[in-house]
């Protein structure tokens, strides 16, 4: 015999074989457990899903929604794979409390992680609407109405009562509520300098404020010269001179529009409410909306006694306190006006190549111009002051 005999072991109890095969089913879901984490992970660190157009897709979430809601717009606009497992780590992570409404561009293939970041930080598309200073309220409306950000429809409001500037607007957003916003944020501004006001001001309210306003704002578009062409108009009203004012005309002939032409003399003398070479004082109400700083410069406007201006050929004004300073400022500018026609004369006849023929335009009616005043001083063109009545 080569070795002792020995007997079979004992076979494992019924509880050890239950304590092995329950550490192996643990071992397995535990296996599965970081598998499953592994690619949950995998599916919220890495590339999501391909925009279906572009480089982006835009989603719009609305004001209220819950996490369910915004979870599923994400995975219906194609932005995120899974809408649980978004909510799932939005809930874990904490951030399910601060996603914010808006409207949101997400890059293609921007990961879930990625995707909550912009939410929680709320990183919308943002979108402007911006109304120019001196535009009249139905001009408002014109640019509130091309904008198709906005939702909904709004009638004019009262001239001169919406403050010109850049506004933030959101997708969906209501005309009227915005409107509202712009007329809101002009109330504030004319009170808040209504109550800095200079003393002695030719003028009694606010709205009478916004009136000389703006024409202020419609006689210049050189912001430095607002302060001083306000104070041309308020040492004529203090002395009682008419404003001669050419836009107040052209608002009481269209309502503001472009002439796309000089005034005439018969306009100039046509009577309505607006023509302030014919009523004294201030028209009935706002020509435009004045911005700001038309705004500010009725109200504080620097001491001056200079009550003339007229164009300088710059894009300005010349300022006269005299009549014969501005008579001769008058001649200055109407010298620019003969070069310039001139010159154009020129380039048309250069235009025509020897050997080439021409065909004449048709002749145009001459636009009358304005008579001088009496007395014998120059007669300025549109858009300057004329003389004060003898």
């Amino acid at each position: 015999m080569t070795g002792a005999f020995k007997p079979p072991g004992r076979p494992p109890s019924p509880l050890r074989r239950l304590i092995i095969a329950g550490g192996s089913a643990l071992a397995t879901i535990a296996a599965i457990a970081v598998i499953g984490v592994i690619v949950l992970a995998w599916m919220f660190m890495t590339y999501g899903p391909a925009a279906k157009a572009g480089d982006s897709t835009v989603v719009v979430l609305r004001q209220g929604a819950g996490l369910a809601e915004i979870s599923n717009t994400l995975e219906r606009a194609g932005t995120i794979r899974s809408a649980t497992l978004f909510q799932v780590i939005a809930k874990f992570s904490g951030a399910a409390r601060k996603l914010r409404a808006g409207e949101y561009e997400i890059p293609t293939r921007a990961s879930m992680s990625a995707v909550l970041d912009q939410l929680r930080d709320g990183k919308v598309v943002r979108h402007f609407v911006t109304i120019p200073e001196g535009v009249t309220s139905e001009r408002v409306v014109e640019i509130l109405m091309a904008n198709d950000v906005l939702t909904g429809s709004v009638p004019a409001p009262p001239e001169g009562t919406v403050l010109p500037e850049t506004y933030e607007i959101q997708r969906g957003e209501d005309r009227a509520r915005v409107l509202q916003r712009m007329m809101d944020a002009r109330d504030r501004l004319l009170a808040t300098l209504w109550a800095k006001r200079k003393d002695g001001l030719p003028f009694s309210t606010p709205d009478e404020a916004v009136i000389l306003a703006s024409i202020v704002e419609k006689e210049t578009g050189v912001a430095s010269e607002r302060p001083r062409v306000a104070a041309v108009f308020i040492n004529r009203l203090r002395q009682g001179i008419r404003l001669e004012s050419d836009p107040t005309i052209i608002y009481g002939l269209n309502g503001g529009k472009p002439l796309g032409r000089g005034l005439r003399v018969s306009e100039l003398a046509q009577p309505n409410a607006y023509n302030t070479y014919q009523i004294d004082g201030l028209p009935p109400g706002p020509i435009a909306n004045p911005g700001r700083a038309a705004l500010a410069a009725v109200l504080d406007p620097p001491d001056t006694n200079e009550i003339f201006f007229v164009a300088d050929g710059t894009g300005g004004h010349a300022f006269a306190a005299t009549l014969a300073e501005h008579n001769q400022n008058v001649l200055r500018w109407r010298a620019i006006e003969a070069q310039r026609a001139a010159a154009k004369a020129a380039a048309a006849a250069a235009a025509g190549a020897p050997g080439q023929p021409t065909t004449p335009a048709p002749a145009q009616p001459a636009v009358p111009v304005a008579p001088p005043a009496p007395a014998g001083p120059v007669s300025p063109p549109p858009g300057g002051l004329r003389p004060p009545a003898k």
